[in-house]
C-alpha cells in the first residue's frame, strides 16, 4: 500500500484514514489472536464455565463442558472479529484502537471478514451438535445482538448501545447453563441478570475516562451525549439491581453461604463507590477506581460462585 486510504463517513465531518503498513511488516498469528480480543474471551469463558458448573451441581460431563466452552469461545471470537471489521475506520480515531491490525493495514478487510465467518460457523456447529439446540439458539442471539444491533446500529446512533449490547455479553453463562439443564429456569435468569447488570456501569466507567476519545471518534456514548453527571446517575439502578442476586441464588439453593456473603459485600461496595462519585471532584480518578473494581467484582464473584455451588 503506497499511501493511506481516506474517505468521509456520512455521520462524521472529519476524514478517517487507514494508515499504511510499514515496509516489511506483515501480520502474524498473534495478530489473528488479537482480532478475537482475548481479554473479553477469558472473562466470558469463566462466565460460561460458571453457568455450566452451577447447572451441573458438581456432577460434570467433562466432554460436554469442553465442547460447550469451545463453541462459546469460537462464537465470541467471531463476534469480536466482526466488530473489528466493521469498526476498522472508526478505530483510527481512538488512541487505544488505532494500532489494531485493520487500522494499520496489516491485514486486508476481506481476510478478516472470512476469518469471522469461519469462526462463527464452526462455533455454532459445535454448540448445536454437542451442547443442545437451546445453547445454539442463544449463541445466535448473542452474535446477532453484538454484531448487528450493537456494532452496526446502536453503537453509531444511540446512547442505548451499552445497555442493549449487554444482552450479548450475558449470553455465555446462559449458554453454559442451558447446555446442562436444557431449559431456562430461575438459575439461568439470575446468571443472565448478573452479567447483564454488570456491563453498563463497568463500561460507562471506561467511557468517562475516555470521553474525549469517544467524542472525537463520533460514538454517541452516554457520557458524550448526556454528560458525566447523568452517566453517574444512570449507573445506580444497575448496581442496585445487582444487590439481590446473591441473596436469590442462596435462597433458591444455587449457591451457598460464601457467595451470599462475598457477593453481597462486593455488590454493596460497588454501589457505595458509585454513590461517592456524585461528590468526587476528579472524575478520571474516580472512574479508574470504579472500572478496576468492576473487573475484580466479576472475577471474584464468578470464582466464589463456582467454588460455592450447592451439591445436590
Amino acid at each position: 500500500m503506497d499511501k493511506p486510504i481516506s474517505y468521509h463517513a456520512s455521520s462524521e465531518t472529519a476524514t478517517l484514514s487507514v494508515r499504511p503498513t510499514p515496509p516489511g511488516e506483515t501480520a502474524t498469528w498473534k495478530d489473528f489472536i488479537a482480532l478475537t480480543k482475548p481479554g473479553i474471551l477469558r472473562s466470558n469463558l469463566i462466565a460460561a464455565f460458571a453457568g455450566f458448573w452451577v447447572a451441573s451441581h458438581w456432577e460434570l460431563e467433562y466432554g460436554k463442558l469442553i465442547l460447550t466452552l469451545l463453541g462459546t469461545m469460537l462464537i465470541m471470537a467471531s463476534s469480536c472479529v466482526f466488530n473489528n471489521y466493521f469498526d476498522r475506520e472508526l478505530d483510527t480515531k481512538m488512541d487505544r484502537t488505532k494500532d489494531r491490525v485493520l487500522p494499520t493495514g496489516k491485514l486486508a478487510p476481506k481476510i478478516v471478514l472470512w476469518y469471522a465467518v469461519i469462526l462463527g460457523i464452526i462455533g455454532l456447529s459445535v454448540l448445536f451438535a454437542f451442547s443442545g439446540p437451546l445453547a445454539g439458539v442463544f449463541g445466535i442471539i448473542g452474535m446477532l445482538v453484538y454484531v448487528v444491533i450493537y456494532t452496526l446500529w446502536l453503537k453509531r446512533n444511540s446512547t442505548w448501545s451499552t445497555s442493549v449490547g449487554a444482552i450479548s455479553g450475558a449470553m455465555p453463562p446462559l449458554i453454559g447453563y442451558v447446555a446442562v439443564s436444557g431449559s431456562v429456569d430461575l438459575g439461568a435468569i439470575l446468571l443472565f441478570a448478573l452479567l447483564f447488570l454488570w456491563q453498563p456501569p463497568h463500561f460507562w466507567a471506561l467511557g468517562i475516562r475516555r470521553v474525549e476519545e469517544y467524542r472525537a471518534a463520533g460514538f454517541p456514548l452516554l457520557p458524550v451525549v448526556k454528560g458525566i453527571p447523568r452517566t453517574k446517575l444512570q449507573m445506580i439502578p444497575y448496581l442496585v439491581l445487582l444487590v439481590p442476586i446473591p441473596i436469590l441464588m442462596y435462597m433458591y439453593n444455587y449457591t451457598g453461604i460464601w457467595f451470599l456473603v462475598i457477593g453481597e459485600a462486593l455488590s454493596l461496595m460497588w454501589l457505595f463507590m458509585a454513590l461517592k462519585g456524585f461528590r468526587s471532584q476528579d472524575n478520571d480518578a474516580w472512574a479508574k477506581k470504579v472500572f478496576l473494581f468492576s473487573i475484580n467484582y466479576l472475577t471474584i464473584s464468578l470464582i466464589v460462585m463456582i467454588l460455592d455451588t450447592v451439591r445436590l
